[in-house]
């Protein structure tokens, strides 16, 4: 019974052919080299190149980010020179390589102003009226940095108690105080901790104890901010209300953000008119050409076509369409996760693609409908496709720390964009609130959830029309982040360490490494992963970093 025949004819020995005695079984096995002169570069080649592991037609798996591990390289220079300079789309350039998600929980004007001024760019999303949208895009247009344009106004019939409730819920203490509680109304004072701290009576109005405007210190709009702030530590005052000639507040300048009148040097803007670029997302419906047209004229630089599965007839006609009335307008199409998608999107125009179907924290697009694939396989064989057309792609989802944008970027993606990563942070839309336990949290939520499908998102997984929406994605809360000015460069510094240890000095080289085959990589066990992750301890306590 340990004989049998092999297929060529010749005797086989417990079912391994043999030709003159010798085993076949194998490649033959490579002797041990024991002069270190006859080492070869192939003798010191650890691990496996990306196209080794994803074109392997053994495994036949699908893997994510974190069943891969970055081999290093050499390290010749200083974490200070990584380059994390990047494309978003054909045109536009980034000098951080991280895009917030058009999320109505991640991104509005607050956050899409952050994210270009630390070098990345912003998504508004679309859960908003075509009106209020545009509104949003021409606020980050509009912007000057060290300009405060949209305060937190209050009435001067606002009691000391709502006031207080107020302070509470938003984290700072001095108002601006309009005829109607709103920007762009008559200026009649400010209301600060001075102003209220020695008032017992809680039901006092702020008209009683505010300090009139022909006491305040005022400049008319159109001054320059070096200006603004030289008025602001000669007159001792903490706020600098700048207003129309007939006493409208069009702005503030605040004592306390005098410190972020610094150069941003890589922020994202335009080269000729300096103004901050910013996208927003859309939908496939007819109403949405209404709405490009509205966006366009309220400057956007980049559409976003905002769909689950972006291979359709309606998403190509959109861009098709686009293309055409607004060719000033970068396009990026999406999502896709196969190299048969993407070609159908490039050759209708795309600029850039988005990648990425049922991977995000809150998403449960693969578990309803058993569509979409690992993140890291679609990255590699999306970007290996667009890279031939010079197309740029976005890794979106299953970003969860530093170490997964790195991964992003070495299997080719030009840029990583975020939800769950930025949710949290105080330039996200919604309010704070503490859990029981005493943390401050706030809402994040998917687009394909009940609750944001209500407001209008599910155009995105092709459901407007339909009497049962099913939900694929869910609501819940992320913890407090803090600001996107101290969150963004823990982010890249750790991008940079990451990329210094492979060995790569710019996202160009990194890619290069990549297609040469010189980026090596390792596939990770269950074990790996957990010895790569924090253990053995009782507790411990995770700071991000300390700035």
């Amino acid at each position: 019974s340990n004989f049998c025949i092999a297929s060529s004819g010749k005797m086989a020995t417990n079912g391994v052919a043999t030709t003159n005695g010798k085993d076949r079984s194998r490649s033959p096995k490579k002797e041990l080299k024991t002069d270190p002169s006859k080492l070869t570069e192939e003798d010191l080649q650890d691990g496996f190149s990306a196209q080794q592991i994803f074109t392997s037609t053994t495994t036949k798996s699908g893997y994510t980010y974190d069943d891969l591990i970055c081999l290093p390289g050499h390290i010749n220079f200083g974490v200070h020179d990584v380059s994390l300079t990047t494309r978003f789309t054909k045109k536009i350039s980034l000098k951080t390589p991280i895009v917030s998600s058009p999320m109505d929980t991640v991104t509005e004007s607050d956050m899409a102003i952050a994210m270009a001024l630390e070098g990345g760019i912003g998504v508004i999303h679309t859960n908003l009226s075509i009106e209020a949208q545009a509104e949003q895009v021409a606020r980050v247009k509009k912007f000057k940095a060290g300009f405060i344009i949209d305060p937190v106004c209050v009435p001067p019939t606002m009691t000391l108690q709502e006031l207080e409730e107020l302070k509470s819920k938003l984290g700072f203490t001095g108002f601006p105080v309009t005829a109607g509680g709103k920007m762009g109304q008559p200026l009649l004072g400010l209301v600060t901790k001075r102003d209220t701290d020695f008032v017992t009576n809680r039901n006092t109005r702020l008209s009683e104890i505010m300090t009139p405007v022909k006491n305040l210190v005022t400049v008319k709009e159109g001054i320059d901010l070096v200006k603004a702030n030289n008025i602001l530590q000669t007159s001792k005052k903490g706020k600098l209300p700048i207003v129309t000639e007939s006493g409208l507040l069009v702005a503030l300048v605040a004592r306390t953000d005098i410190k972020k009148n610094v150069e941003f040097p890589n922020a994202t803007k335009d080269p000729l008119n300096k103004e901050l670029l910013v996208a927003a997302a859309i939908g496939t419906r007819p109403a949405d050409r209404e709405r490009v047209r509205a966006l366009a004229a309220a400057g956007v630089d980049a559409i976003i076509i905002d769909s689950s599965q972006g291979d359709s007839v309606f998403q190509h006609e959109m861009i098709k369409w686009i293309k055409k009335e607004f060719s000033q307008i970068e396009v990026v199409a999406g999502n896709v996760v196969t190299k048969q998608q993407a070609k159908n999107l490039i050759e209708c125009g795309a600029d850039a693609l988005r990648v990425g179907m049922g991977i995000g924290s809150i998403c449960t697009t693969q578990e309803v409908c058993a569509c979409g694939r690992a993140q890291a396989s679609a990255v590699y064989n999306v970007a290996k496709l667009a890279n031939v057309y010079g197309v740029p792609i976005l890794a979106d989802g299953g970003i969860s720390s530093p170490g997964h944008i790195v991964k992003a970027l070495s299997l080719g993606a030009g840029a990583a964009m975020c939800g769950s990563l930025l949710a949290g942070t105080s330039e996200t839309p919604g309010e704070y609130f503490y859990s029981e336990d005493g943390k401050r949290l706030k809402r994040y939520r998917g687009m394909g959830s009940i609750d944001a499908m209500k407001k209008g998102s599910d155009d995105r997984y092709f459901g407007t029309s339909s009497s049962i929406k099913v939900a694929q994605g869910v609501s819940g809360t992320v913890q407090d982040k803090g600001s996107i000015h101290r969150y963004i460069p823990y982010l890249t510094q750790g991008i940079r360490h990451g990329m210094q240890d492979i060995g790569a000095k710019s996202v160009e080289d990194l890619q290069s490494m990549l297609q040469r085959g010189q980026l090596r990589f390792e596939l990770r066990s269950a074990a790996a992963q957990r010895e790569g992750g924090v253990h053995g301890l009782h507790s411990f306590e995770r700071k991000l970093f300390d700035a």
